[in-house]
């Protein structure tokens, strides 16, 4: 707790979600997707680089035959959306015809989420499901997008740690924080 401490007064102004949490919830939601894809051998499909924490987390509760593969999908400056969807680094599996999990730190505007989903429709995938460690729907702008698996809703605040960045930094902080608005706002 005292590290925690530390850190959380160097960058976060209080901790949202603790480590012990984030972890309960990824066996919750690794049961769930274990018990709903028993015989399906699911794709899981990390959106880099902040789904990295939790995505590794949470297959360590997935016991049924899976897959895994990732992709650098990028349509963030600074803090805000671009509305432009870049795919810097694609996977390489083929996914006719296979069960995709897309697994993502944070469902915000849902914009690349809604581009990459639209993309894998035409790739032939036989079902689509999204999984996000935090929903934060007040941002949503693609209100299409909606997670099947969800560890935590959030207000509208601006938060790092468990994969989450502010310009890169953060993201090994190991719970969810709301970053100080002096550091954004400089």
């Amino acid at each position: 707790m005292g590290i925690e401490k530390i850190e959380m007064d160097d960058c976060v102004s209080s901790i949202l979600i603790t480590h012990e949490e984030i972890v309960n919830k990824c066996k919750e939601i690794g049961t769930q997707i274990t018990e709903e894809y028993k015989g399906k051998r699911p794709l899981l499909i990390g959106l880099l680089r902040g789904s990295v924490p939790f995505f590794a987390e949470l297959i360590k509760s997935i016991k049924c035959d899976m897959e895994m593969d990732f992709m650098d999908v990028c349509s963030y400056a600074d803090t805000h959306s671009t509305g432009v969807v870049n795919i810097i680094k694609d996977i390489k599996s083929d996914v006719s015809g296979k069960h995709i999990i897309f697994v993502e730190d944070i469902v915000d505007t849902g914009i690349t989420l809604d581009c990459i989903i639209n993309l894998f429709k035409k790739r032939k995938a036989a079902s689509i499901e999204i999984c996000t460690l935090i929903d934060k729907p007040e941002g949503r702008v693609r209100k299409n997008v909606q997670p099947k698996y969800c560890g935590f809703l959030i207000p509208n605040k601006f938060v790092v740690g468990f994969g989450l960045d502010y310009n890169q930094l953060y993201r090994n902080l190991p719970y969810i924080g709301i970053l100080k608005e002096e550091i954004y706002r400089k």
